[in-house]
């Protein structure tokens, strides 16, 4: 009989928490410790609550042996890794990520390697079941960053250092694997590396090769590659590297099992000799040239090779199972989904080609801390992930569900994957491009976000962001869309067919209010509970805005979400009465509350028009109620990632501050450079004629998502264009 051949598998979904443990001087930076995971052990239900069955998780050397494997203590890995055992999750046990090992050792220690494989025997021996090992996470991007770069320990800057850490991490990994099967003979081999290329001007296209050719090195070493035909024999030797280590890898070749490729944005460089397109940071060079080194992304006309380039060159290479290990994308919420759809599509489109892929990993299920510097520093600077710990609790983003349904082998769809990513537009590019550009199909049909109320400054914010975030966006004034007229809302949703909408349409004069309550009850009360209604009916997401304002000011502490509201004035009643109506009528809005609004596009908030006040020279009174202003740009950022998140219900967004409007104001000038001596205290009873608290500061009970004003407040400064300098007098 003929014989039927065999459908490949479908392509597996695996994740892994980023666990760094670097050393930077005499210090070491923990991921693990920074997450909290090392006390949140109740993480290992979430992930497995995704449907994960197999995960990235880590076993680390300095962390577990830092003194030495005698003073060893395996309370962690023993709770952790019996608890993935009883969840169904295999774990990759990782060993040496971007480490250097306990103090005692570095990259460079000739004994590294057989202090490694100690350690490596010591976990096989005590969790003989772990069936997948990667010993060491990514030598070859570890070695350039701890000995060609200098970042990391330790610190080399130099061709001799740099292949000395690479050559003693291979034969860890070799030693380790052999140690690991003296304990589980079929154990197997995963090896990680960041899969860049490099491209080049014509002039440069030697310094390309070279590093396109050095790219492979870790890998071609662990399969037995690098002989004396290897375009790099000699480089390696001039390094300092003797022909009998070198033979040693010929001779105990040890051929991944399956090769894991982590892909980053930035792993692709351009090397540009054009120096006047570049600032000075990003010029280096080599003995030869002067050249910028910068992410090819921001400059090659025709775009990145990308993942499904990249994986298929290794797959040609060597022939060995594939699985991407790292997916990951430090940016907003509709990107990382944008970048795991490419890759993931990749991965199909190649496994359809013949090509043995096996998984796609999400990293990180926890975000990322500090990565901005190459963890270089501490300065808690946070990426989230499929987590956010930006809440008193992991909260899940829309990662988590793009995870559940590629863990059921489904197809995910969210309205913002009908726009390629930033990667793939037109404003990636920040220097002259280079080359000829690329023909990019068209889309198709791409749903529409609606912005209600788009002549205001709240409005006019979401639209601006929206674009710059590749999100398909119609802005409605209040002609084209008034909420509170159902002719208006019908026809305009019939027109747009948006997923979501943002009202950011109000009454927003407060001291009028009082007046004319009708007029803002009309805007601020009847027209949301309108437009949720209607949203209700369509299966529209729905976005509205709410104010400090509800409360009555009694509390000695930053309002949260559960507090009951007792608004003094028209304005805040209207936004109390509104928050309960869209709730009862769409349970599953995005209600925000937040507190007075200031923007670096708007000459007229009130941090601009103080600090105008104080450059002529002139005394500023400023309420002594306590409050948190808050960044419009931060504001929207926020409130776009829960939407796309499908968060719901009440939250607070506010950059977190409990200050006096007398004391905010000194705080900008003096980041401004102003003497805030003419700032003078006053009440508001004097100040305003609607009744308002004296205490309406906002915390939060679901998540801190905004940065501390002082940061909102110097960003301003610096972003804040033609209405800052004129207020300064620049």
């Amino acid at each position: 009989m003929p014989q039927v051949p065999l459908l490949p598998l479908p392509i597996e979904c695996w994740a892994g928490i980023e666990c760094t443990l670097n050393r930077v001087g005499d210090r070491y930076f923990d991921q693990l410790a920074q997450s909290g995971h090392l006390e949140r052990s109740d993480d290992l239900e979430l992930f497995a609550g995704l449907g994960l069955r197999t995960l990235r998780y880590p076993v680390l050397w300095e962390q577990i042996a830092p003194d030495g494997l005698e003073q060893a203590d395996w309370a962690l890995p023993d709770d952790r890794l019996a608890r993935l055992l009883r969840l169904g999750i295999a774990p990759i046990a990782g060993l040496i990520h971007h480490g250097s090992g306990p103090r005692y050792t570095s990259l460079i220690d000739r004994a590294f390697p057989e202090q490694l494989a100690v350690f490596a025997g010591a976990v096989a021996e005590r969790y003989p079941w772990i069936a997948h090992y990667t010993p060491v996470n990514e030598p070859l991007t570890t070695a350039r960053f701890s000995g060609l770069y200098g970042h990391w320990y330790p610190h080399g800057r130099d061709e001799a250092t740099f292949v000395r850490a690479l050559v003693h991490q291979c034969r860890a990994v070799v030693l380790a694997m052999r140690a690991v099967r003296r304990f589980n003979p079929s154990a197997q081999l995963v090896q990680t590396e960041d899969l860049g290329k490099v491209f080049s001007v014509p002039k440069l296209a030697y310094q390309a090769d070279f590093e396109n050719e050095r790219r492979w090195l870790s890998l071609d070493l662990l399969t037995g590659r690098v002989d004396s035909s290897h375009p790099l024999w000699m480089f390696l030797l001039r390094c300092g590297i003797e022909e009998r280590e070198l033979a040693w890898h010929l001779d105990n070749p040890c051929p991944p099992d399956l090769i894991g490729i982590n892909h980053y944005l930035t792993s692709e460089r351009f090397l540009d000799d054009r120096l006047q397109h570049y600032p000075r940071s990003l010029i280096g060079g080599n003995h030869c040239h002067t050249y910028a080194d910068v992410e090819a992304v921001r400059v090659l006309a025709s775009g990145l090779a990308g993942p499904e380039v990249l994986l298929a060159e290794v797959w040609e290479r060597y022939k060995l199972p594939i699985a991407v290990t790292e997916v990951h994308l430090g940016c907003t919420r509709e990107e990382q989904l944008r970048w795991l759809a490419e890759v993931w599509n990749a991965a199909e489109n190649l496994q359809q080609r013949g090509v043995d892929i096996r998984a796609v990993t999400v990293w990180s299920l926890l975000g990322a801390y500090d990565w901005n510097s190459l963890v270089t520093r501490a300065e808690g600077h946070y990426e989230p992930g499929v987590f956010d710990l930006r809440a008193p609790a992991p909260r899940p983003t829309a990662l988590a569900k793009m995870i559940a349904t590629l863990s059921r082998q489904q197809k995910f769809d969210h309205p913002v994957l009908a726009t390629p990513g930033w990667w793939r537009r037109p404003e990636r590019l920040l220097y002259p491009p280079f080359g000829a550009a690329c023909e990019t199909a068209e889309s198709g049909h791409t749903p529409v976000l609606l912005v209600a109320g788009a002549n205001g400054r709240l409005g006019r914010a979401f639209a601006r962001i929206a674009h710059e975030r590749g999100l398909a966006c119609r802005g409605l004034s209040r002609s084209e869309l008034d909420i509170a007229n159902p002719d208006s809302v019908q026809a305009a949703l019939d027109r747009w067919q948006p997923w979501a909408i943002v009202n950011a349409a109000e009454y927003g004069r407060v001291d009028e209010a009082e007046g004319e309550p009708e007029v803002c009850r009309r805007a601020n009360t009847l027209g949301p509970a309108l437009l949720a209604a209607e949203c209700a009916r369509r299966g529209i997401a729905l976005v509205t805005f709410s104010s400090d304002l509800v409360f009555d000011g009694l509390a000695q502490r930053p309002y949260i979400e559960s507090d009951g509201v007792s608004p003094l004035g028209c304005y805040g009643l209207s936004k109390a009465e509104a928050e309960a109506l869209v709730l009862k009528a769409l349970p599953t809005a995005l209600v925000v509350r937040t507190g007075a609004l200031f923007s670096p596009w708007d000459p007229f908030n009130f941090v601009t028009a103080a600090l105008q006040l104080l450059a002529d020279g002139k005394t500023l009174f400023a309420a002594d109620a306590v409050a948190s202003p808050t960044y419009i740009p931060h504001l929207v950022h926020a409130s776009l990632d829960l939407l796309i998140d499908g968060e719901e219900g009440l939250w607070h967004l506010a950059n977190p501050s409990a200050l006096s409007w007398a004391n905010a104001v000194r705080l900008a000038a003096q980041l401004a450079g102003l003497d805030p001596r003419r700032i003078r205290p006053s009440s508001a009873a004097r100040l305003h004629r609607a009744p308002r608290p004296q205490y309406s500061a906002l915390g939060s009970e679901r998540g801190t998502l905004l940065p501390p004003l002082e940061k909102a407040l110097a960003q301003h400064l610096r972003e804040g264009g033609g209405a800052i300098r004129a207020a300064l007098r620049f």
